[in-house]
């Protein structure tokens, strides 16, 4: 040893401190809830929920539905009977004449009919001045094919 010096030397070891991290932590916390807290009353809408009433007893049933089904070539089913496409206008003349008051009518359609046909049977209900007209847009798949 010389001069009765000792000098010695320390590293400094890294410590992590736990307690900032702690306070950021605490900090970003209490951020997030008051922003979700906030979110929540800017997110509500206004909104009429639609409610269900038991059927009238003393209203009149509702009018029966006519079907028509369109298919491949000259064939429409009215009402689940097999008929030409000549003989439509005078099925539907006579309906209409039997239900004078309220005449509905459902035109679905199967794989195999055309566009075509479709149209022809639209222009012998509206010749009929018939207004009440839905058609089916669901599709059926067929398995198999």
């Amino acid at each position: 040893m010389q001069g009765g010096v000792f000098k010695t030397i320390f590293k400094k070891k890294a410590r992590i401190e736990i307690i900032p991290l702690i306070d950021v932590i605490f900090f970003l916390l209490a951020t997030f809830v008051l922003f979700t807290l906030s979110l929540h009353q800017l997110a509500s809408v206004p909104v009429e929920l639609p409610y269900s009433v038991p059927p009238d007893p003393h209203k009149p049933p509702p009018p029966k539905v006519l079907k028509l089904q369109i298919s491949d070539g000259d064939t429409v089913f009215f009402d689940g009977e097999p008929i030409s496409l000549r003989e439509l206008r005078w099925r539907l003349t006579s309906y209409q004449q039997a239900h004078p008051k309220d005449v509905r009518v459902l035109i679905t359609t199967d794989d195999k009919a055309l566009f075509g046909q479709a149209i022809a049977v639209l222009d012998q209900i509206r010749l009929l001045n018939i207004e009440q007209v839905s058609i089916d847009t669901s599709r059926t798949y067929q398995t198999g094919h």
